[in-house]
């Protein structure tokens, strides 16, 4: 019998729309499924065939849960702040809201058209007020929480311990202090700027040629005013999670790349006629006396300052050649080597030689120091540099077992293996670790080196501090305002939701502030006594709305908490959920930082 699909498929979905067949029970004594599928971003082109691909297979396991006697939560929702639906009113002088919700009725009606098991009742959308009331609430909460490094977990900014030696310097220093204990800080922070669209790149968004990957146009560094958050405190806590996360092992070796930790120590090198110190970050100590020169990204802070005179000019024009790159594409190893030698010495610790220090963009200032020493007898890439620009290689570890030992010993070849230490004592400074292992050879370099306060056992995250504003009109306000005379306050929770202005134009400016800083009337406040303040201009990024949404799913209509406690429990952990390995170090990494702070809270 042939199935008459026009006829019946219409028939059971207006039969389950009328009924609300798949309306989640409040039945708390049943076992729970909690199925979950990526939150989409509505688009105008509506569904891909990716969409319904993976919702496809959720649909069929909540209909059978349900049919084995299980309550099953299966909601849909919207991910729908955006660049695209702004370019759109850009272009047009449509509203972003206007289109946004014509694309989400048109998701929805193609969707419910696929027949899928959904509870509609639950659906949420990120621009809705009474959901990004609850983001701008958990934005208040991670700037008012530092990190407890001795109880490794988040704690309210009120209970943060001030040293007496603060309190004494008086009230601004309190403030500064504080400032720089809170999750959520606002600072200045090189950024990618792409010129076409007029806003902030977060690092994904660029391409490994440095083009902007919504516009394809090339984006630059740029310094800017921005919100950040403190992630890498949690970065610990991130990486011993996912050992009990039931995970495929290919997404969680991504996380474990992208958190990257790694243990070495931090050691001061005195510059040369400079009486200054530059610090570097290795994970090695005990090579410092294969250490034959150093190099610093081009954002080095010190770099001004180490540039002799006569390599001024050189320097920049490596500088600006540098900005143009993306950091996959600067930390590419198979890429040509480049650097210019900024005319400046440091001392190596160890053994008093002078070394040279370079500027090169291999380098990036979020990853240790921003600075490096330079070991080409016993790293590859250390290695290609030296041999690039006839800089010396000293082994420091004897290959015994290598075919080509004399090459290597000669600094012909480089030896990434282990070994015993040749090479590597000073009568001079007193250090010898002739003979030792590697284990051993580092154990007894920290000590020296922190016996003489000149270095510290460190350990370091690739992960770096989150850029969380962008400067466009689209997405969520920041709940802050910046007064006159320096104070940053936060919107009172019961002022909650901050909403967008009405605007006519949502074109950013030149310099850099979104459209929100021509919404005069929206932007200017005055407190009660009078004094004069400004709106924050930047707005979040895509990923906060899409940091928690699966919590708000638990308890969409609650509008007195951000969900209930023992709808929480029951519901969470999300038993089942399906999406694109693509997101695997951005979104769920976001998301687990955000879900350990709350918990901590």
């Amino acid at each position: 019998m042939d199935y008459n699909f026009a006829e019946i498929e219409p028939k059971w979905q207006k039969y389950w729309e009328e009924n609300k067949t798949f309306k989640t029970e409040e039945d708390y004594s049943k076992p729970k499924y909690y199925i979950l599928d990526m939150f989409p971003y509505p688009s105008g082109a509506g569904l891909h065939v990716g969409h319904p691909e993976g919702y496809t297979a959720t649909d069929i396991l909540s209909r059978y849960k349900r049919m084995k006697g299980f309550n099953v939560l299966h909601p849909m929702g919207y991910d729908a702040y955006g660049l695209p639906a702004e370019q759109y009113a850009m272009q047009t002088g449509t509203h972003p809201a206007i289109t946004t919700q014509k694309n989400c009725d048109n998701f929805r009606r193609q969707i419910k058209a696929i027949g899928l098991s959904y509870d509609w009742d639950r659906e949420i959308n990120t621009t809705d007020p009474k959901y990004f009331k609850w983001t701008q609430w958990i934005f208040k909460q991670l700037y008012n929480t530092w990190f407890d490094d001795e109880l490794q977990k988040g704690r309210p900014i009120s209970e943060l311990p001030i040293p007496e030696n603060i309190k004494t310097n008086g009230i601004e220093a309190v403030k500064t202090y504080i400032g720089k204990k809170r999750l959520a800080y606002y600072d200045n922070a090189q950024v990618w700027w792409c010129d076409s669209c007029k806003t902030v790149c977060a690092n994904e968004e660029v391409l490994t040629d440095g083009a902007h990957e919504k516009c394809g146009n090339q984006v630059i560094r740029k310094n800017l005013k921005q919100w950040l958050l403190r992630i890498p405190q949690y970065g610990e806590r991130l990486l011993q999670g996912l050992d009990t996360l039931d995970w495929p092992t290919g997404v969680k070796d991504m996380q474990r790349n992208w958190i990257g930790k790694s243990t070495g120590a931090e050691v001061d090198f005195e510059i040369d006629g400079l009486n200054k110190k530059l610090r570097v970050y290795t994970t090695r100590p005990d090579t410092l006396f294969g250490a034959t020169y150093m190099v610093i990204a081009p954002e080095h802070k010190m770099l001004d300052e180490i540039v002799t005179a006569d390599k001024k000019e050189a320097v920049e024009r490596y500088i600006n050649a540098a900005a143009l790159k993306s950091d996959l594409d600067r930390t590419d190893l198979a890429k040509e080597k480049t650097g210019v030698f900024t005319g400046r010495y440091a001392i190596n610790p160890v053994n008093n030689q002078l070394i040279p220090i370079w500027v090169a963009d291999y380098v990036l200032t979020g990853y240790g120091t921003g600075a490096i020493m330079a070991v080409p007898a016993h790293d590859t890439r250390d290695f290609e540099f030296a041999k690039e620009f006839n800089i010396p290689v000293i082994c420091i570890l004897d290959p015994k077992q290598a075919e080509n030992r004399e090459e290597i010993l000669a600094g012909n070849a480089c030896w990434t293996e282990d070994g015993e230490y040749i090479n590597s004592a000073s009568t001079e400074t007193g250090l010898d670790i002739n003979g030792l292992n590697k284990t051993a050879g580092i154990e007894k370099t920290v000590k020296w080196l922190e016996s003489r306060n000149i270095g510290e056992a460190t350990v370091n995250f690739r992960l770096r501090d989150w850029l969380f504003s962008r400067q466009r009109y689209w997405g969520e306000p920041f709940p802050v305002i910046h007064w006159e005379d320096g104070e940053v306050t936060l919107v009172e929770d019961e002022d909650l939701p901050l909403q967008l202005p009405e605007m006519e134009k949502y074109s950013p400016g030149d310099s850099g502030e979104s459209p929100l800083a021509n919404a005069h009337d929206w932007l200017l406040v005055t407190d009660k006594n009078g004094r004069k303040g400004r709106r924050e201009t930047n707005t979040m990024p895509q990923w906060a709305g899409s940091c928690w949404y699966y919590l708000r799913y638990i308890d969409p209509n609650n509008t007195e908490n951000i969900f209930d406690i023992k709808k929480e429990q029951y519901w969470m952990p999300v038993d089942l959920y399906v999406g694109g390995a693509e997101h695997a170090v951005f979104h769920l990494l976001y998301s687990r930082f955000w879900h350990k702070v709350l918990f901590d809270l």
